[in-house]
């Protein structure tokens, strides 16, 4: 007999989820060769990506909640990567 699982969600924390979105709104990118993220600074990414918080948030979170936890990603992501030894010079 054939047993089926029951599929866990992709994305498993808000912090997890908020770094998606800042991600498909192109508001953060991987460092390509260490893998950080970092900050785009663009103003209209880091909107775009508020605007689809505050319409979609996960499950069981309210839109405030949402909204605030990609506020605490962007704030805690930089523009440089951390292990690139001459970025930002």
């Amino acid at each position: 007999m054939l047993m089926t699982k029951d599929r866990r969600p992709a994305i498993r924390t808000l912090r997890g989820w908020a770094l998606h979105v800042l991600q498909e709104a192109g508001a953060i990118h991987e460092c390509e060769e260490h893998g950080w993220a970092r900050d785009r600074a663009d103003p209209h990414a880091r909107d775009h990506a508020l605007a689809l918080a505050r319409q979609h948030p996960p499950e069981g979170v309210s839109a405030d909640q949402a909204d605030a936890e990609i506020n605490d990603v962007l704030d805690s992501i930089g523009e440089t990567c951390p292990e690139c030894p001459d970025e930002g010079l």
